[in-house]
């Protein structure tokens, strides 16, 4: 198939909030150094769209370019999504990085107001690894890719 004929695929993640959608991309624009393309409240939807106007400056869709990666993301109110007020589980956010130093600062951002799990630092896989759940309730992980020839301090 020549080259222009391809599709183009990419698998994203998108993440659900409560109100916080906006705070929460404008703060991981802020530490994965990103760009929120998309911002589009509920109120700018069609005039017949069924959600509460209480809900008009809640995101029905966010877009955050890192890179060459994406996150999307969007207030839910609960007749959407009856149980968004439950604790996220079974997914992590990951940030892989070569930097170890640019891995630590970024797991340090993340975990300011959140609650940490695994601290960083080395694991038997990576010179730096931890894991958190931000202050929006999204959990993450923060991984430094190891070298070929790297090996845990403790290792012979």
């Amino acid at each position: 198939k020549p080259k222009s004929e391809e599709t183009t695929m990419k698998i994203v993640t998108s993440l659900s909030f409560q109100g916080q959608c906006r705070e929460a991309f404008d703060a991981y624009a802020r530490i994965l150094g990103g760009k929120v393309t998309a911002a589009f409240p509920f109120g700018e939807g069609p005039p017949d769209m069924p959600v509460d106007p209480k809900y008009k400056d809640w995101l029905m869709h966010a877009w955050l370019d890192v890179g060459d990666q994406s996150i999307m993301g969007a207030d839910l109110p609960p007749e959407f999504a009856p149980n968004i007020d439950k604790p996220k589980n079974g997914f992590d956010v990951t940030y892989h990085t070569e930097d170890a130093v640019q891995a630590k600062r970024v797991f340090d951002a993340l975990a300011e107001g959140g609650t940490v799990a695994m601290p960083f630092g080395e694991s038997f896989w990576s010179p730096g690894y931890g894991s958190l759940t931000d202050r929006f309730g999204i959990p993450w992980m923060v991984n430094v890719i190891a070298d070929a020839d790297w090996k845990p301090q403790g290792a012979a």
